[in-house]
């Protein structure tokens, strides 16, 4: 049990700060504890990083606040030579946030899909995933819904990996 609740720890942890690579320690996890069933390390795992994701969603929704040091300052400022370099460069990518948040607005089932593979693949990746749905305005159940059974899928497979390579090979 003990395994169990550090490796949720360790799930909710990097969903917050990814420092580490998670995948890389559950199968780390799976193939030192030969007594954790995959379906269960899988299933933990998924349920700290869904977890862990659930902040940026409502940060990203407008359910939450930031704190103040997290906003930017209101006061004006000329902008100079190389913060509008900087804006014209990014104006592009602006726009194509803004039409890809109205898509999502306009066929909701195309957020699901694409959530549901970041999920399973992580491409594109899941934390962005997580923002983008909450500025989608996802209903939550569907978010925990989805997350869960597609980052279940990825850790259980992961995690169901040492001990299929070891069955291969008789070690």
């Amino acid at each position: 049990m003990s395994w169990l609740c550090f490796t949720f720890g360790v799930a909710f942890g990097t969903a917050l700060l990814p420092v580490i690579s998670i995948e890389l320690f559950v199968i780390g996890m799976a193939s030192s504890q030969s007594t954790l069933h995959w379906s269960v390390l899988g299933a933990v795992v998924a349920l700290g990083q869904l977890t862990g994701k659930v902040p940026y969603y409502l940060a990203a929704r407008g359910s939450i606040k930031l704190p103040p040091w997290l906003h930017r300052a209101q006061h004006y400022r000329p902008p100079s030579a190389r913060r509008e370099r900087f804006r014209r460069r990014t104006k592009r990518l602006k726009m194509w946030f803004e039409a890809l948040r109205e898509r999502c607005h306009r066929h909701p089932q195309w957020m699901v899909g694409s959530y549901g593979c970041s999920a399973v693949l992580g491409i594109p990746p899941f934390m962005g995933m997580a923002v983008v749905a909450g500025l989608a305005r996802m209903r939550l159940s569907v978010f925990l819904g989805v997350g869960m059974v597609g980052r279940f899928a990825r850790f259980g497979a992961l995690a169901a990996s040492p001990a299929l390579f070891a069955s291969w090979f008789h070690f």
